[in-house]
């Protein structure tokens, strides 16, 4: 994934109500550009750090461009834009880098399935079935450790996305939660069981149902963005 037209740097001043950020670019310009980013975005971001952001020239947006790149306080990039994961892990699965998942015929995007009404991000067909992913973008790092973890915040939609994937693994239909890593200098993931304990459970079960957890690394740039390697998955 490559940026165009390219990102432009400034220094963030701060995050706020969650879908705001304040930002100085490097010629002096105040911005408040969008945060496309649920989650409590923990030691992905500092005030003052470097961050890299998109322009819109579209007259119908309220906000001139969307925080896609920020330096982390332990000197590390991470795309705090969740929205690019999908479109990520679909340009890798199409360009056959997430080997586990090769082969298929088909791929589906936001196709809904389960008791509790939810919506795969990918369901990918096979000459002998098909399998549902559903993916989950990873910024969560630490100073001490190279292990990168999810969530950064509690999340009840993750959890009853990991019971949709257990049922499916348990009627003998394969089930995947993938994570996107969307962190540099990241060679593992976990679960971060000290800030999310519920989800932390839900995926120990989803695993015993049979739900295979695949965990894949990016390689980072303000120039672009995309899928290398795969990482070791903790629990």
């Amino acid at each position: 994934m490559h940026f165009e037209p390219p990102l432009e740097s400034a220094r963030l001043i701060k995050r706020y109500k969650r879908f705001l950020a304040d930002i100085e670019t490097d010629s002096g310009e105040l911005m408040t550009i969008h945060c496309a980013n649920t989650g409590s975005m923990l030691n992905c971001m500092s005030e003052g750090g470097r961050v890299w952001f998109s322009r819109s020239n579209d007259p119908k947006r309220k906000l001139p461009g969307s925080w896609e790149i920020g330096e982390t306080p332990h000197g590390r990039l991470a795309c705090i834009n969740t929205a690019r994961a999908n479109a990520l892990v679909e340009e890798a699965l199409n360009a056959g880098v997430i080997v586990e998942l090769a082969g298929f015929t088909a791929l589906k995007r936001e196709v809904p399935y389960g008791e509790e009404r939810s919506r795969i991000d990918f369901r990918l067909e096979y000459p002998d079935g098909a399998a549902y992913v559903e993916v989950k973008s990873v910024t969560l790092g630490f100073a001490d450790t190279d292990v990168a973890a999810f969530p950064d915040a509690r999340t009840e939609r993750g959890a009853k996305h990991l019971r949709e994937l257990a049922t499916l693994a348990r009627q003998g239909v394969r089930a995947v939660q993938l994570y996107c890593v969307n962190l540099s200098g990241i060679t593992a993931v976990r679960a971060a069981e000290e800030i999310d304990p519920g989800y932390a459970s839900a995926l120990k079960e989803a695993m015993a149902a049979g739900v295979e957890v695949l965990a894949y690394g990016v390689e980072i740039s303000p120039q672009g963005i995309r899928v290398s390697h795969r990482l070791d998955v903790q629990l």
